[in-house]
């Protein structure tokens, strides 16, 4: 459901304080019984959306493909007899443990431990930590969230379900290991997950939760970064790690409302295999809007829609290169953005750079066509009005890279010259020169990379991580690089709310003092 009510259209405010900011709440309760709707709760709620046809599709839209599940659930028991129907489902659970089980044993006992951060709250604090230490006990391993820092007063918590995590832990363990076996949840009682609560992970009520995508994204470097520790071979880089969302919405010369709902892609990690892909999605089930689908049903034009060249991470293998978007509004109204990793960038492993950061810049035509004022955006912003001929510079960010840049095949990197995913000065940073006709200058490019390589490796300088600057040379250089200023820390401003009283917040703001 894309709105749900609350105070910005799309219920995902970026400025909530709490959860009552965020659309209509409803308690577990039946909508229909026996065949029967209960018409009277489904009004309350459609009276509470900004779209109400909207919301009636996508009920019955869900209804229905719940039937359809229950339906062919029943048709395989009646098909194949209860005794053979639940031996299947047992088998599958079993072969899923055993194989999670013997990943789980070859890992060393050693605690691995792993911290990122998301820049911003979207009111001017930050970088707020998440961190997870990993041990392996026996055939079993521990997920420790302590050292993740408390709730925030806005809407950047993420409510961590126990068993989303452990099923996010168990299809990348086979996925990475052993991608024959089956996903289901018959490992689950091999992982025992802590998180404090009154943390970002586990805010307590009525924390607000709408920017929450943020950490459900990181969650995937976090874990990489965790067990790519213990098998550094498949390891991947930090990618756009995000669901990055836009929002336009006002009302048409005519009078009627228009409610867009978008969510953009960025450049994917490099990986142990390969180069990450360019402007793509992460989560496998979403799809681009075709542009054109787009332009006939919402007041607006896409007048760039590419990637940026360079923006991946450099590397043996390269990271996915962000994507552009360029939005002209052709009514007035107002736009709303989810993002990140403005500040911070995706950090490379094993040798490879990071990846490019997010920028979002509003280009006001509309006030001088000829020499329009240019304003940079922050990440996390709601309320933002919009003209005619106003145009959105929507820009996300590169995925980091894997491995040594000079090891890359330089006709690779003369080849992506061409194909104009990687400058001609970008080439460099992989100790590769060109020609003018860009084909590779061979004599040139060696005496380069033997002069970036020195006698050490660049995984051997670096560590495995390389997020390339300190958050400290990340705050100092943020008005001039980014045009933003530097977000202020979670332990410089006073936090309220129903953690303060608990002993794990009051150690975090003793350690921070």
């Amino acid at each position: 459901m894309t709105d749900v009510g609350g105070s910005v259209p799309g219920s995902l405010p970026c400025a909530a304080s709490s959860v009552f900011e965020e659309g209509i709440q409803i308690p577990v309760t039946k909508i229909a019984s026996r065949g029967t709707w209960n018409t009277d709760l489904m009004e309350v709620i459609y009276r509470n959306v900004r779209i109400p046809e909207w919301n009636r599709g996508d009920v019955k839209a869900l209804v229905a493909a719940c039937e359809m599940a229950g339906r062919r659930m029943v048709e395989l028991y009646q098909r194949f007899g209860d005794k053979l129907y639940f031996a299947a489902i047992a088998e599958l659970l079993d072969r899923n443990r055993k194989a999670i089980a013997s990943i789980i044993k070859k890992m060393p006992e050693e605690p691995a431990y792993f911290e990122d951060w998301i820049d911003d709250d979207g009111q001017g604090v930050g970088p707020w930590k998440i961190a997870c230490t990993m041990t392996r006990k026996g055939e079993k391993l521990d997920f420790d969230f302590s050292g993740t820092d408390p709730q925030s007063s806005s809407s950047i918590n993420f409510y961590l379900s126990i068993a989303m995590f452990k099923m996010f832990v168990g299809i990348y363990m086979l996925v990475v290991y052993d991608a024959n076996v089956v996903a289901n949840d018959g490992f689950h009682d091999l992982l025992n997950v802590n998180i404090p609560e009154g943390t970002l992970l586990h805010p307590i009520r009525p924390a607000a939760l709408s920017c929450r995508t943020h950490f459900l994204g990181r969650l995937m470097d976090v874990l990489s970064g965790l067990l790519g520790q213990r098998a550094p071979e498949f390891m991947t880089a930090a990618g756009f790690s995000d669901s990055p969302h836009f929002m336009y919405s006002g009302y048409r010369e005519n009078g009627e409302w228009f409610q867009l709902y978008w969510i953009g892609f960025g450049g994917i990690p490099a990986r142990p295999i390969g180069d990450g892909p360019d402007g793509h999605c992460l989560w496998p089930a979403m799809k681009a809007i075709p542009n054109e689908f787009l332009e006939q049903y919402y007041p607006l034009r896409i007048e760039q829609f590419n990637t940026v060249a360079d923006t991946g991470g450099a590397g043996l293998h390269r990271g996915g290169n962000a994507q552009r978007i360029y939005w002209r509004f052709l009514e007035e109204g107002t736009i709303s953005i989810h993002d990140d990793r403005w500040l911070s960038k995706p950090w490379g492993v094993r040798g490879g750079e990071p990846g490019a950061r997010s920028t979002k810049t509003l280009v006001r035509y509309s006030q001088d066509a000829d020499d329009p004022p240019r304003e940079a955006l922050g990440s996390k912003q709601d309320h933002i009005m919009v003209s005619n001929g106003d145009v959105l510079e929507w820009i996300t960010w590169g995925g980091g890279g894997w491995g040594n840049p000079c090891e890359r095949d330089p006709e690779i990197v003369a080849l992506e010259v061409r194909r104009k995913l990687v400058t001609v000065e970008g080439a460099k940073r992989y100790g590769v020169v060109l020609h003018e006709d860009l084909s590779v200058d061979l004599d040139r490019s060696k005496g380069l990379r033997e002069k970036m390589t020195g006698s050490q490796g660049a995984e051997t300088k670096l560590g495995i991580f390389n997020r390339g600057e300190s958050w400290e040379e990340l705050k100092k250089r943020s008005l001039e690089e980014t045009g933003l200023p530097p977000p202020r820390a979670p332990w410089e401003v006073t936090l309220r709310g129903p953690m303060t009283q608990l002993p794990y917040f009051k150690d975090w703001q003793n350690k921070h003092r």
